[in-house]
């Protein structure tokens, strides 16, 4: 509703891809930087907490190959979109973090149902629930501060779940221990983590009994060690 008390409709916003060189400027007259010196400026820390979460639903992304074809949108009902359809759920945690420590964090994940909100609307599901078909939980997994580097996916590790595990878990259903993860699922690597979320989709898709006659599940993902 405007200052006069005209309502608004007003529909979201049409986010497009940015690539950097788009000047800032002030009334159409350049000020000497641009939308590169920003990310620069408030991305250059990727193991914060809040970027970290950022850089492991992009390295999900690029792992399913779908990179070129979404922009990331922060208030998803889920993370990604798998090409097949499958909504994917990207968890991150470390051992390391950006700020002063006496011992390396202890691991667990952030797993609640939540009220879904639908950006068309700007409304939220009256119930609580997990909406993916897949949970990626990606673990910064190295532990020497002086060569942490999270642009190396060597130093990550990823366990995938269908959601239906989670859902069905006797013990808590807002967090998940690493101990607990491991006891559902091994850990992959990147080169994998495609194919272990194909695995964990169909999975969730058997579970959920609509399973395509004759259709077959991919091959099982491979471990890493």
């Amino acid at each position: 509703m405007t200052a006069d008390g005209e309502r608004l409709s007003l529909g979201p916003i049409d986010c497009k891809r940015l690539v950097g060189r788009e000047p800032f400027h002030d009334g159409g007259e350049a000020l000497g930087f641009d939308v590169l010196a920003f990310w620069r400026w408030s991305k250059s820390d990727l193991v914060s907490n809040a970027t970290r979460g950022v850089l492991a639903e992009y390295l999900v992304v690029q792992a399913l190959g779908i990179s070129d074809g979404c922009l990331r949108e922060e208030w998803a009902e889920c993370d990604p979109e798998a090409p097949d359809g499958t909504l994917v759920e990207v968890k991150s945690a470390a051992y390391i973090q950006s700020w002063h420590q006496e011992h390396l964090s202890q691991v667990s994940f952030r797993v609640p149902k939540t009220r879904g909100w639908d950006r068309e609307t700007n409304r939220q599901d009256d119930d609580p629930r997990r909406k993916a078909d897949v949970y990626v939980f990606a673990l910064l997994a190295h532990k020497d501060q002086a060569t942490l580097n999270p642009l190396d996916v060597s130093q990550w590790q990823f366990y995938v779940l269908p959601t239906h595990v989670l859902d069905e878990r006797g013990r808590s259903q807002h967090s998940i221990t690493l101990p607990s993860l491991r006891a559902l699922a091994g850990p992959v690597s990147f080169a994998s983590l495609r194919g272990a979320v194909e695995q964990a989709a169909a999975r969730q898709r058997a579970e959920a009994g609509d399973r395509s006659p004759g259709a077959e599940d991919p091959p099982p993902a491979t471990t890493s060690r």
